[in-house]
């Protein structure tokens, strides 16, 4: 990393109604996190989100929930990212991911969009170079499936390898911290199932 992590942002959608659903799978990961380490978040009004502060491998992080659903959380990271003047690669973002399938995690970082509304936002807000943590959910099979598919629940075997490949998630960012990216991305590509054999061009996520 040329500079040091500083902020994870977990995308989803607010309220009960969307809180098992996969399509918040980021904010799964951040609430993992901020279990762990003793981090509370509370409502911040400026920046249209929930913040939580931890330490992890000696380094302080802010953890955020954007509270402007899911096609508007650019408007809360970037509201972050610039009062606390952070560049894009000290961001990393986690996130729902169609084309992985559930028990996989991956880390990247930079790229496009993919049919990601949120990723889209994001990069609307504080440009691309900032880093994915991309959790697998599997894909529906067809992209008019995928609205309904995103945001109902998944399966109690699928809801159980997506939960396991956030611990994995949130010891690769912890190695991440600690000893570097390249290292990071190697402990956790080296487990859990495969990536999806193929991506579906025509799909897109709400």
């Amino acid at each position: 990393m040329t500079a040091p992590l500083r902020l994870i942002v977990g995308l989803g959608n607010p309220g009960p109604r969307y809180e098992q659903t996969r399509h918040n799978a980021g904010f799964w990961f951040v609430d993992l996190l901020a279990e762990r380490e003793r981090g509370r978040f509370a409502m911040e009004a400026k920046f249209q989100g929930e913040l939580a502060r931890i330490v992890l491998a000696g380094d302080e992080l802010r953890l955020l929930k954007p509270q402007t659903f899911m096609n508007l959380s650019g408007q809360s990271a970037g509201a972050v990212a610039r009062f606390f003047k952070l560049a894009p690669e000290q961001v990393l973002v986690a996130h729902d991911e169609l084309d992985l399938l559930p028990g996989t995690a991956r880390l990247k970082r930079g790229g496009g969009h993919g049919g990601h509304n949120g990723l889209r936002d994001l990069i609307r807000h504080i440009g691309a170079d900032f880093w994915r943590l991309r959790i697998g959910i599997g894909h529906p099979g067809h992209r008019d499936q995928v609205t309904d598919y995103v945001l109902t629940r998944a399966p109690a075997a699928e809801d159980t390898l997506i939960r396991e490949s956030l611990a994995d998630a949130a010891a690769a960012v912890e190695k991440m911290l600690a000893q570097g990216a390249e290292r990071a991305m190697h402990q956790l590509h080296s487990r859990g199932v495969q990536a999806r054999p193929y991506r579906k061009p025509e799909a897109t996520d709400p």
